[in-house]
């Protein structure tokens, strides 16, 4: 299994790996993006079916990344004559053109072009041609095509189609590392406030017009300048471990992420395990997993988002409601049931593979 170590494609990796340890799977997980932080290197090397093949060559979706790309593939065909693997699950696309000599799954977690759309309101420009021909590559050989949501996949398959095989797998989290505490008058949030896709900083900036406080787990640095952003009644967690979300989100009456692009949302997810009153951006996807669960927001829109939100702080029940849905809706994206779809979906390759 391949995974990034730099956003969260970690988490589900983590999660996932855990939950097919009752099916005696093990996994040799390929990572790549950045080294391992001590957190994540700590969170491994709880997982007894698990060992941990480091590198740091860049993804496909960074810049100037195709040397890396391309020594990773080398790197991996290696790893694949090493760990004689009966089945490779690839969380980057580009790697699926591969001939790993044995079924292959890849995951579209999210992809460039279909950020571009929906957070430019434009198509990519040319510069992503090499990665728009690599992905499709990718894509179009590997035997299975996994997205954790029917809106990702629709999207995948007009970007990238047609693929040989294909299904939706929702991703899930342990309902255990979450807890539902005696909530207080704050709002919460998670990412960069710099991340145009999560759209953070529209809620920074509509911040002083609510009437409880925004506590934000991410930095206020700008990446390119190092300036930090000061805005009144936002307070900036920095980078917080998982006991520490775990924690915030617990005591949180409001999860708001009033995202422009979330294929899936693990943060989300997470709140509405922990009784979080949602508020979210409005989107195909969103509206896929939550249904009635979650309060939409227009994501180009402030006055809705802030008006939302002031009418939830304002309204109790509303928001004891909303919560109420959010946790009742949570328990059908648990661990659990993705550990068994992906335990599934292995063993009918694998069958298949015999057959033949």
């Amino acid at each position: 299994m391949t995974a990034d170590t730099v956003g969260g494609v970690w988490n589900y990796t983590l999660e996932l790996v855990r939950a097919l340890a009752p099916f005696k799977t093990q996994v040799a997980l390929a990572t790549m993006g950045a080294p391992l932080s001590e957190e994540q290197r700590r969170q491994a090397n709880e997982i007894d079916n698990l060992t941990i093949y480091e590198s740091n060559y860049k993804l496909e979706w960074m810049e100037n990344a195709w040397d890396d790309v391309n020594q990773a593939g080398e790197w991996l065909m290696k790893l694949r004559n090493e760990v004689q693997p009966d089945l490779v699950h690839l969380n980057s696309m580009a790697h699926g053109a591969l001939d790993f000599g044995v079924p292959t799954i890849v995951v579209v977690h999210s992809c460039v072009l279909s950020w571009w759309k929906a957070v430019k309101d434009e198509e990519a420009p040319n510069a992503w041609a090499k990665y728009k021909e690599l992905v499709m590559a990718g894509l179009q050989a590997a035997d299975m095509v996994i997205a954790p949501t029917q809106a990702m996949l629709h999207q995948a398959q007009e970007l990238y189609g047609p693929f040989k095989n294909s299904t939706v797998v929702y991703n899930g989290r342990g309902q255990h590392s979450f807890q539902f505490g005696d909530k207080e008058p704050f709002v919460f949030s998670m990412g960069r406030v710099w991340d145009e896709a999560k759209n953070i900083s529209m809620l920074a900036h509509i911040a002083s017009d609510l009437n409880w406080p925004v506590y934000i787990a991410g930095d206020a640095k700008h990446p390119a300048t190092g300036k930090e952003v000061d805005l009144e009644n936002v307070h900036f967690l920095g980078q917080l471990t998982e006991k520490e979300v775990s924690n915030w989100l617990s005591r949180a009456s409001i999860y708001a992420l009033p995202a422009k692009y979330e294929p899936f949302g693990l943060t989300i997810l997470e709140a509405a395990m922990s009784g979080c009153a949602l508020v979210v951006g409005k989107t195909e996807s969103q509206a896929e997993i939550w249904g009635n669960a979650a309060k939409y927001v227009n994501p180009g829109s402030a006055d809705d988002l802030r008006d939302t939100i002031n009418d939830l702080i304002e309204d109790e029940f509303a928001r004891n409601i909303m919560a109420c849905r959010a946790v009742k809706r949570s328990h059908g994206y648990t661990a659990d049931p993705m550990g068994q779809d992906y335990d599934h979906v292995y063993r009918q390759l694998l069958k298949q593979t015999v057959v033949v």
